[in-house]
């Protein structure tokens, strides 16, 4: 089917909008390599941010052997934060704001002055997890913007202490007070810095920047977790609750 990036846009934003996201690959002859992918995730957030929305960083996805399992594919890819999409811990999430939500525990970063971490800390990442397509792919998976419609963030966010190493050992996620999974905090084998690297080398060729301040997320060797009304999920570090949200 022949139709316009710009077109596709607009309608790939009214299908997130309508929480209905991605109809252009339910059965239609719409047929995106990768980078046309990112160049249509690219123009919705182009429109995002002409009707006033503000980029608030980037996430880095599907990276860890729980997203490979559940997905059967591998990136790294990434995605488009807004700042209109950050919530506080303790938030209560309406599950009719989502199209089949889902979450992840992961890690984040906050971007220094110098370009590099001026922060790691513990966040819930929020999903719209909804695939058309019978397989899964990364074209589809980029299109639809990694999923992700929002981050849940903790009271505070931990000063980087010069190391990956140093910020702690296990990430856990809890889902009504019993643990459900545990894991490494980071992806990637060289830690934060490998995956901040790979974005910046990934956004270098796209010419977009990454800015001081900037929330990134650096991915996460955790699984995917459909949650329901009624659901209470905090992600934990060495065990101790570092964000939270409830389900309603």
């Amino acid at each position: 089917m022949a139709i316009s990036l710009d077109d596709l846009a607009r309608r790939q934003l009214g299908d997130f909008r309508n929480l209905t996201p991605g109809t252009c690959f339910d059965g239609e002859g719409v047929d995106l390599d990768l980078d046309q992918a990112y160049g249509l995730q690219e123009a919705v957030a182009r429109l995002r941010v002409a009707e006033g929305e503000r980029v608030a960083g980037y996430k880095v996805g599907c990276t860890g052997p729980g997203i490979f399992a559940l997905f059967g594919m591998r990136g790294p890819i990434r995605a488009h934060l807004f700042e209109s999409e950050l919530r506080p811990s303790g938030v209560e999430l309406d599950h009719r704001n989502f199209a089949n939500l889902a979450i992840e525990g992961e890690m984040a970063l906050r971007v220094g002055p110098d370009g590099g971490i001026a922060a790691a800390f513990p966040i819930i990442e929020l999903h719209n997890f909804v695939f058309r397509r019978p397989q899964k792919t990364l074209v589809e998976l980029v299109a639809n913007n990694g999923i992700n419609t929002g981050v849940v963030l903790p009271e505070d966010e931990t000063p980087w202490p010069g190391t990956s190493t140093r910020v702690g050992t296990v990430l856990g996620v809890t889902l009504n007070g019993e643990s459900i999974e545990t894991g490494d905090l980071w992806p990637l084998p060289g830690g934060a810095e490998e995956s901040l690297a790979w974005l910046k080398d990934n956004l270098g060729p796209a010419g977009l920047p990454l800015r001081e301040g900037d929330l990134v997320l650096a991915g996460t060797p955790l699984g995917l977790h459909p949650l329901k009304p009624g659901d209470h999920v905090a992600v934990t570090l060495d065990g101790a609750p570092k964000v939270e949200c409830r389900v309603v």
